[in-house]
């Protein structure tokens, strides 16, 4: 299905009340949009803040973000902070009432986004099986009797577990069809979940904006091949990763690719969303192949930098690159 809109709204206190024409509507409230679309380059942004947010507990320093990817498919996508600097996410389908997260590092913040709209929890759906996307788990499962769902090979370490999937497996999420990639590299039981009716593909650790996972299980040539799953998909879907590591996957970027122009203002672009606390996710693929290093890897530059023969496969190149930024 082709993208209709995109629109990300900061919400302070007031919930959405309904959604139109791509903008989240806030009762009594001038209707404004912050828009992450961006002309070729990223040399500057298409729309203004709907407004600087108040600074929160968390490290994140944001407040809850209501960001909607396609309204044709009646798929709400909200971001919620979680711990220091990761992100779960709120799935809400409008016409059956259908809601998801996408791994809970955490129960209260998920509960509290989910009080703050009187909505119940149906399913959690983890990526893998780390504590800082799974925390949640048990106390959501518990408090709503939601349903977990994971990897196969994960079953034995996603706590909770109830729905099993693996590689190639199409599952329902209401009327949204989810496919399932499996995509071993950061850990060896690792999924993403692509929603291709709303062009958006939920990439945990694997994908991050600007970076890749580290190699905890997986060999280069697995995290290769699992990007290259990911790059497949159209250009204009929307990645939504498990942290909030932009703005330092950019210093690195940068420092090993300096003359990529369109890394130069994406990066740029970074700097001033987080310099007003503002989440640098969703990002498009496109963009990630423009800008980064991991999708990069046959990148003249690149191997200059990191001294990578020509003649050296970009499964390795990714090797060494994965080495430098573990190093940076």
């Amino acid at each position: 299905m082709q993208m209709i809109s995109k629109a990300s709204c900061a919400m302070a206190t007031l919930p959405c009340s309904r959604v139109r024409s791509g903008l989240c509507i806030l009762p009594g409230m001038r209707q404004l949009s912050l828009s992450k679309g961006l002309v070729y380059g990223f040399t500057r942004l298409l729309s203004t803040p709907f407004k600087t947010l108040r600074g929160a507990s968390r490290t994140l320093r944001v407040a809850q973000f209501c960001s909607v990817s396609n309204m044709s498919s009646s798929l709400q996508i909200e971001l919620v902070p979680c711990l220091k600097d990761n992100y779960a996410y709120l799935l809400h389908d409008e016409d059956t009432g259908t809601v998801g997260v996408v791994d809970p590092s955490e129960a209260t913040p998920v509960i509290d986004a989910l009080s703050r709209k009187n909505w119940n929890l149906t399913y959690i759906l983890n990526t893998h099986h780390h504590h800082d996307h799974t925390g949640g788990n048990q106390e959501l499962k518990a408090r709503y009797g939601a349903k977990v769902i994971g990897s196969g090979v994960d079953r034995d370490r996603i706590p909770g577990i109830d729905i099993v999937l693996n590689d190639g497996d199409k599952w329902m999420f209401a009327a949204h069809e989810v496919q399932v990639m499996d995509t071993p590299g950061h850990t060896r039981g690792h999924i993403n979940f692509y929603f291709p009716g709303s062009g958006a593909i939920f990439t945990g650790d694997t994908l991050f904006s600007l970076s890749c996972g580290k190699l905890f299980e997986g060999t280069p040539e697995q995290m290769h091949s699992s990007l290259r799953k990911i790059v497949s998909l159209p250009d204009d879907t929307n990645i939504y990763c498990g942290h909030e590591y932009t703005l330092s996957n950019s210093k690195f970027a940068l420092s090993i690719e300096p003359n990529n122009e369109a890394l130069q203002s994406y990066a740029a672009h970074i700097a001033h969303l987080r310099s007003k606390s503002l989440p640098t996710i969703p990002t498009k693929l496109k963009v990630e192949k423009a800008c980064n290093p991991f999708l990069r890897t046959s990148s003249t530059e690149i191997r200059q930098t990191l001294n990578i023969p020509a003649t050296a496969s970009d499964s390795e190149a990714l090797g060494v690159i994965r080495q430098a930024k573990d190093n940076f």
